[in-house]
């Protein structure tokens, strides 16, 4: 027979992880249920659930078939967005965390700690800062174009916005990535590296068969935090734009709110983005991971 105390005592560390379980579910499994069971009604803001009806996968048919007709494009700028976004920073942040690793300058402290200060920043507070820095009358970069190179760019144009929005995260979590790689070039024995010397293997061999494989599970960590945060942008690219010009920067998360807060209180729509997208980072998120585990395997 069941027994409850029994079942805490064989499993003594529930009663530690329990409350942080119980939060869990509330902040999370809760609104997932509503999101999904929201995503097949016609529900909208204000409204008592009672009021609500069933419409099937009605939602996800208008998706689907064009019949929202932004839809399409907020997944690819958002797909776009998180492909050349994580790339950058892995590219960047590996280059910064082998430049640190390899300088014995009694600055890398302080180097250290101005990488901190973007991270510091709330995403929300930084794309204020950096609205200032777009403005194109008075703000700091078309100071420096027009003075120095005699033009100066709509910085939050339609053609310009993604590029700028992109600007900001880069300058916001390269660091994050940069700092995660570092700790993982200073934590790599120094063995396999003078073996490799006597064997005569070059810079870039080293680079290639030693650096990379010991530091993949940490690379493919770096890529699966940004990847995922990248996806669910919003902070940076609501203060900065607010979607526009038109839709050019109305990346999913920005539909979500839209059509959940601007155009009615479509709710139920709404859900229904909402689940794409996050059927889009469990998809990313499961690829990383498996690739991390296989990785790991690889090294044992």
């Amino acid at each position: 027979m069941f027994s409850v105390k029994g079942f805490l005592q064989r499993n003594g560390h529930l009663k530690y992880v329990a409350p942080v379980m119980c939060l869990m579910m509330v902040l999370s499994i809760i609104p997932t249920i509503f999101l999904i069971v929201a995503s097949f009604t016609n529900y909208q803001l204000g409204w008592d659930f009672s009021r609500a009806k069933f419409v099937g996968i009605d939602n996800y048919i208008r998706l689907f078939t064009g019949a929202d007709t932004a839809f399409w494009h907020s997944v690819l700028i958002s797909v776009a967005f998180m492909v050349v976004a994580t790339a950058i920073e892995l590219a960047l942040g590996f280059w910064i965390a082998t430049l640190l690793n390899n300088s014995e300058s009694k600055l890398k402290p302080l180097a250290v700690g101005i990488m901190i200060l973007p991270l510091a920043m709330t995403p929300s507070i930084a794309a204020q800062v950096w609205k200032l820095i777009f403005n194109s009358e008075y703000g700091l970069l078309n100071y420096i174009l027009q003075n120095t190179f005699g033009f100066s760019v709509t910085w939050l144009g339609q053609d310009m916005a993604f590029w700028s929005i992109l600007l900001v995260d880069l300058w916001q979590f390269t660091p994050f990535v940069a700092l995660i790689l570092y700790a993982g070039l200073r934590s790599m024995p120094a063995e396999p590296y003078e073996a490799a010397a006597i064997d005569g293997a070059t810079s870039w061999q080293m680079f290639r068969f030693l650096t990379i494989p010991m530091l993949s599970k940490l690379i493919y960590l770096a890529l699966l935090l940004r990847a995922v945060d990248a996806l669910k942008l919003f902070d940076t690219a609501f203060v900065l734009t607010q979607g526009g010009p038109g839709n050019a920067t109305e990346f999913l998360s920005l539909h979500v709110f839209r059509l959940a807060n601007a155009q009615n209180g479509l709710v139920g729509r709404a859900s229904a983005v909402a689940m794409v997208l996050l059927v889009i980072v469990m998809v990313v998120s499961r690829f990383l991971i498996k690739r991390q585990r296989r990785a790991a395997e690889v090294m044992l």
